[in-house]
């Protein structure tokens, strides 16, 4: 048996290059990774398929096993060039397969979980009619070795749009029962791959609506067992996340639009862009998706990233277009590097320290942590001043009023986001603290340059309690000197917060614990209020006079323009 493989793969592979061909003289792959047994098909992480292409990595994967059992071993081109196809055409990449789920998904209401399958289907129907036309493949005998005459409905409906699309007769392929109404959409399926067929991107979403009565009757294991596993794309297990997914295209909310009501499918007069579901409503048009919307998006396309990191780079990611550069505070006098001598080099050290003409000039021959030496530098008054970058202190309320951050958006994290990657990149140590008083609390350890560990505690949720514990600011900075580096505090909360200021903790009130901090972090305070101006303006004025800036919100949308201006506003140098 291994013999026999060992000589398909060897004839296999001498077809490789033309299977290249089949899409463009051009095309660079490297050669298949060959499966003799389940060994091998495990370390490449064939789980589902006797073919796939790993889309996070490019390679294309056979189980040379497999295509035996299959009775494929004639047709090489056809499942090389199958495979091939989808780094060519579609869906290309990780990132275009995630954008292809996330518009297949809306199209599933209930059944969202089969978008990866939806989505495979498609992309194979878009290939194998351009390979069959257009190369004069057999891909038509390949379907019919894998579906053994099966009587699922929905492996009929899929294999006659194949009939419709390549003037098939009538069950060549489909072997099913072929009522009316079966035959109608199948036909339509048909007009969505040619139609869309440049535009594939657009026109998934038309095939998922005709696709999901087919799922109703079995979650489409008929299909999958007459397909025998070839579901090449529908997992590519590994941790890449693709960039850019928070964000929709302005068309992907269109995705419920059933191919019958499209006019460029069925060439009647209408409009399918006119943000309309198939029920007639309108569809309230957002930018960006949810937190839990993308997580599983991502899983849908086999990252196995745990939930809490994922939305970590929900919030990082929708951070990023609103960074700007952390302000910081000049101190008297900047330093300037003064050359003292040399000294050895080890070959431990980093490579970019080693002075090679200075070791040269010590030996002709080089040998590390011997004849090798490195510049050493000392400090010199220089003549501008420093510039300092002034620490953040972010205290959020994690009450119960407040959502959690993994299942919808809050912006008081987006926001909390953009302020401390933004003092992060400036050399600025953070400490962050959710809490929702009486109840739970959850910080950082002090204050810290690690981005994750900053956003961990930043993206985590309690929903205890009413408001944030003023007298949490004690942890940080009672004890603080004037030798450490002044901080801002940041105090995002709503009116409930003067409720706190009145309570007592160890004999000390709230106003008194918030002035003992603003005291010692001497680096200013910010109160982010969400609620109305108008409200408690006698307490607001206390907190003025305490020395705090206040913030009033009265949309929690608002707090991410503050975010963006906070730095240049509060902390610019004089």
């Amino acid at each position: 048996m291994t013999e026999a493989l060992t000589q398909l793969a060897q004839r296999w592979s001498a077809r490789w290059p033309e299977a290249l061909a089949l899409w463009s003289r051009f095309t660079k792959l490297s050669e298949p990774r060959w499966c003799f047994d389940r060994k091998d098909e495990a370390r490449e992480l064939l789980t589902s398929s006797f073919a796939m292409i790993r889309l996070n990595d490019q390679a294309v994967v056979i189980s040379l096993a497999q295509v035996k059992e299959s009775g494929l071993e004639e047709f090489p081109l056809e499942v090389m060039g199958h495979e091939i196809g989808h780094h060519v055409y579609c869906p290309a990449d990780l990132a275009d397969q995630a954008r292809l789920i996330a518009r297949i998904r809306r199209a599933l209401p209930t059944k969202e979980k089969h978008a990866g399958l939806i989505c495979n289907l498609y992309a194979d129907l878009l290939i194998n009619d351009r390979l069959q036309h257009q190369a004069g493949l057999r891909m038509g005998e390949v379907y019919r070795h894998l579906g053994a005459g099966s009587q699922d409905r929905m492996w009929t409906f899929y294999m006659r749009i194949y009939e419709i699309l390549w003037s098939l007769p009538r069950a060549t392929l489909a072997t099913g029962t072929i009522d009316a109404a079966l035959d109608v959409d199948a036909g339509l399926g048909a007009r969505v791959l040619r139609v869309y067929a440049r535009d594939w991107m657009k026109g998934s979403s038309r095939f998922a609506a005709l696709c999901f009565p087919y799922l109703e009757e079995n979650d489409g294991d008929g299909l999958k067992k007459a397909l025998r596993g070839w579901l090449d794309t529908a997992s590519s297990p590994g941790n890449e996340i693709p960039d850019g997914l928070t964000e929709m295209n302005e068309d992907e909310l269109d995705g419920a639009i059933h191919p019958a009501l499209d006019p460029r499918v069925t060439g009647l007069e209408g409009d399918a862009s006119t943000g309309k579901s198939m029920a007639g409503d309108t569809v309230p048009r957002r930018r960006y998706r949810d937190p839990a919307e993308y997580r599983e998006i991502l899983k849908s396309v086999g990252v196995t990233i745990p939930d809490d990191e994922l939305t970590i780079r929900y919030y990082r990611e929708r951070a990023v277009p609103h960074l700007v550069r952390f302000p910081v505070r000049e101190i008297p006098q900047s330093t300037e590097p003064q050359l003292e001598g040399l000294d050895g080099w080890a070959f431990s050290e980093p490579l970019d320290q080693l002075d090679v003409f200075e070791s040269l000039m010590v030996s002709e021959t080089m040998i590390p942590g011997v004849t090798t030496v490195q510049r050493v530098y000392g400090t010199t008054a220089g003549s501008l001043p420093a510039l300092e970058p002034v620490d953040l202190y972010i205290g959020v309320d994690c009450s119960g009023s407040m959502q959690n951050p993994a299942l919808q958006l809050s912006f008081p994290v987006l926001a909390g986001t953009i302020i401390a990657i933004s003092a992060l990149r400036a050399g600025a140590r953070v400490m962050v603290t959710l809490s929702g008083e009486p109840g739970s609390f959850l910080s950082t350890e002090g204050f810290s340059r690690d981005e994750h560990a900053v956003l961990r505690v930043l993206t985590g949720y309690l929903g205890t309690g009413y408001a944030f514990g003023i007298h949490r600011l004690g942890a940080a900075f009672d004890g603080r000197t004037k030798k450490d580096r002044p901080a801002h505090v940041l105090i995002v909360t709503d009116h409930d917060m003067f409720h706190m200021l009145t309570e007592r903790k160890l004999g000390v009130d709230g106003w008194t614990a918030a002035q003992k901090a603003l005291d010692a972090a001497r680096g200013g305070g910010t109160y982010v209020l969400h609620m109305p101006p108008a409200w408690s303006t006698e307490d607001c004025k206390r907190m003025k006079e305490q020395g705090w800036d206040v913030v009033f919100v009265t949309e929690w949308e608002d707090i991410v323009a503050f975010a963006r201006e906070f730095s240049m506003k509060k902390y610019t140098s004089s």
